[in-house]
C-alpha cells in the first residue's frame, strides 16, 4: 500500500468552511496524549522510512568513491599519484561543494513549494542515481570529475529540501527526533557501505567490467528504482495523508497551525522578496550559520578521514575500516535518544552545548595523549559530540524561522555553511596536518568546539531576551487579543522562540 497515490484534494479533506482553523480547542482536547501520539506515529510510519532511505542512499552514493578507489579505480583510469593524492582530492571536493552543493541549496528550497516535494525530491533521487550509475562507465579522470560535479548538482539541494519537508509535517517541538532519525542514515551508510562494497566487488570481471564499476552501477540503479517509487510513496503535504481519517487530518493541521506552520498546498502570501532578504539579517540565523560552518568542518573531516586516523592508531587494512564504524554507531543511537528529550523539554541550544563540550573533551584527549588505545577511545567522545550537533542545529534553525520563505531560506543557508566548512576540513586533515598526530587540525577543531559553545550560549541569551520582550508586549496588548500565528513572521509578539 502506498502512502499516497494521487494527492488528496482539499475538498476531499477539509471543506474550507470547516477548515483546520475552525477545529476548536475543545475538539482538539479530545485527543489525549496517547491518542495524539498514535496519530503522529501513523505519520511517522509513512513519512520517516521514505525520507530516511532517501538520505541513506544519498550518503551511500556520495561516499562509495572511497570504496571504488581501494578496489582499483585509480589503476583502471590510469590516474597519477598526484591526482589521487592531496591536490586532486581537495580540488575535487572543492569543485563538488562550491560548484554544485553550495550553489544549489538556496534555489532548490525556493522552488520546492512551487513544484511540490512529491515531484521535486523523487526527481532529484532519480537524476543523481543515473549519475552514480554512469560513474561505472567512465574511462578517465576527467570523466570522473564531470560525473562528481553532476552528482553534486542533482544531490546538493536534498538536505535542505527534506529538512524543510519534515518541518512542514511536524510541530516545532516534535521535529528534532524526526530529523535525528533521518540524520542517522549517514552513520548507517558509513557502516553499511563497506559491507555492501565487499559483496559487490566479488563481481570483478562480470560483463568484462571491474568490480568498482559494478559498485557504482548497482548502487545507482537501486537509487533510480527507489526514486521512481517515491512518486507514489512520498506524501506531498499533510493534507495528502490519505491513511489518516478526516478527524485525524484536522488534528494534524490544527497542531501545525498552532505553531504557525502552513501546509504546502495552502495559500501563502508571505512568499515575498522582502521576507527572503530579511532572513540574512536575523541574529539567530547568523549565529546558527557560524555554528554550522564550524560543525561542518569537524564533521566532514571525521567522515572523510576517520579511517585514516584509525589507521594511524595501529590498525590496518580491513581492520582499520571496521574500527572506524563503532564511533559512528554510538553517534546514531545517542543522537536519537537525546533528541527525544530535547523535543520533550523544547531545548536545542543546551543540546548543542552538551555535545560540543563532549567533542571538546574528546579532542583534548586526542591531542594530549600519545597512547594509541587512549586516542582511539577519544573517538567515542569527539565523533558523537560532533555528529550529534547536526540534528538540533537544523531543528533550531527551522523552529525559529517563520514564515515559510524564511524557513526555506534559513534551512538552505545552513548546509551552505556546513559545505564551506567541509572544504576547510579537507585541507586541515590533509595537507596542513600530517598523520598520525594531526596536530594543527586537532587544535583548530578543538577551538571550533569552544566557539560553538560560545555561539550557542549567545544565541540562547538573545532568544530568551526576545521572548521576555514579546511577553511584556503581549501583556500590554492583553490575552483577549491573542490570534493565530499562521503566516506571521518570527518577529511577531505571538511567536515564541525555541531555546
Amino acid at each position: 500500500m502506498s502512502a499516497s497515490s494521487e494527492p488528496v484534494k482539499d475538498s476531499d479533506i477539509l471543506d474550507r468552511k470547516e477548515s483546520a482553523s475552525d477545529y476548536t480547542d475543545t475538539e482538539a482536547s479530545k485527543y489525549d496524549t496517547s491518542k495524539a501520539a498514535a496519530v503522529w506515529t501513523k505519520v511517522d510510519f509513512f513519512v520517516l522510512p521514505v525520507v530516511t532511505l532517501i538520505y541513506f542512499l544519498s550518503s551511500l552514493d556520495r561516499s562509495n568513491i572511497g570504496n571504488a578507489r581501494i578496489a582499483g579505480l585509480q589503476k583502471e583510469l590510469k590516474m597519477t599519484d598526484d591526482q589521487v593524492g592531496a591536490l586532486a582530492s581537495h580540488m575535487l571536493l572543492l569543485l563538488e561543494h562550491v560548484g554544485t552543493y553550495t550553489l544549489i541549496d538556496i534555489p532548490s528550497n525556493l522552488v520546492l513549494k512551487a513544484i511540490g516535494p512529491r515531484w521535486m525530491v523523487p526527481t532529484m533521487v532519480i537524476l543523481w542515481g543515473i549519475t552514480c550509475t554512469l560513474q561505472g562507465i567512465v574511462h578517465n579522470y576527467a570523466g570522473l570529475v564531470v560525473a562528481r560535479l553532476f552528482l553534486g548538482l542533482f544531490e546538493g539541494g536534498l538536505l535542505p529540501a527534506i529538512s524543510l519537508y519534515l518541518s512542514s509535517f511536524y510541530p516545532r517541538r516534535q521535529l528534532q527526533l524526526r530529523i535525528a532519525i533521518m540524520f542517522s542514515a549517514t552513520s548507517m551508510a558509513s557502516a553499511f557501505s563497506g559491507l555492501l562494497a565487499a559483496a559487490i566487488l566479488k563481481m570483478q570481471g562480470v560483463g568484462n567490467k571491474p568490480g568498482w564499476a559494478w559498485l557504482f552501477i548497482l548502487e545507482g540503479l537501486f537509487t533510480v528504482l527507489f526514486g521512481v517509487s517515491c512518486y507514489w510513496l512520498l506524501p506531498n503535504t499533510p493534507t495528502a495523508l490519505s491513511f489518516l481519517n478526516k478527524e485525524e487530518r484536522q488534528f494534524v493541521l490544527h497542531a501545525l497551525h498552532e505553531d504557525g506552520i502552513i501546509s504546502g498546498d495552502e495559500k501563502d502570501e508571505t512568499y515575498t522578496k522582502d521576507n527572503f532578504i530579511r532572513t540574512f539579517l536575523q541574529p539567530h540565523v547568523i549565529l546558527v550559520m557560524i555554528i554550522g560552518f564550524m560543525n561542518g568542518s569537524t564533521l566532514s573531516g571525521l567522515a572523510y578521514f576517520l579511517p585514516s586516523i584509525v589507521a594511524g592508531l595501529g590498525y590496518s587494512g580491513t581492520h582499520a575500516q571496521l574500527m572506524s564504524v563503532p564511533p559512528f554507531a554510538v553517534s546514531a543511537v545517542l543522537s536519537v535518544v537525546t533528541a527525544f528529550f530535547a523535543d520533550r523539554f523544547g531545548q536545542r541550544g543546551l543540546n548543542i552545548i552538551f555535545f560540543a563540550t563532549i567533542a571538546m573533551i574528546g579532542f583534548s584527549i586526542f591531542y594530549a595523549s600519545f597512547v594509541d588505545h587512549v586516542r582511539y577511545g577519544s573517538l567515542f567522545l569527539l565523533v558523537p559530540g560532533t555528529y550529534c550537533i547536526g540534528p538540533p542545529l537544523g531543528t533550531w534553525m527551522a523552529n525559529n524561522s517563520a514564515p515559510l520563505i524564511r524557513r526555506a531560506t534559513a534551512l538552505a543557508l545552513l548546509p551552505v555553511m556546513t559545505n564551506l566548512g567541509s572544504i576547510l576540513s579537507t585541507w586541515l586533515l590533509g595537507a596542513i596536518s600530517p598523520a598520525p598526530r594531526y596536530t594543527s587540525a586537532t587544535i583548530t577543531l578543538l577551538v571550533f568546539q569552544i566557539a560553538i559553545i560560545l555561539c550557542a550560549a549567545l544565541n540562547i541569551a538573545w532568544l530568551a531576551r526576545e521572548n521576555r520582550r514579546k511577553a511584556r508586549e503581549r501583556a500590554a496588548v492583553g490575552v483577549e487579543h491573542h490570534h493565530s500565528i499562521v503566516g506571521e513572521d518570527n518577529s511577531s509578539i505571538w511567536f515564541e522562540y525555541v531555546l
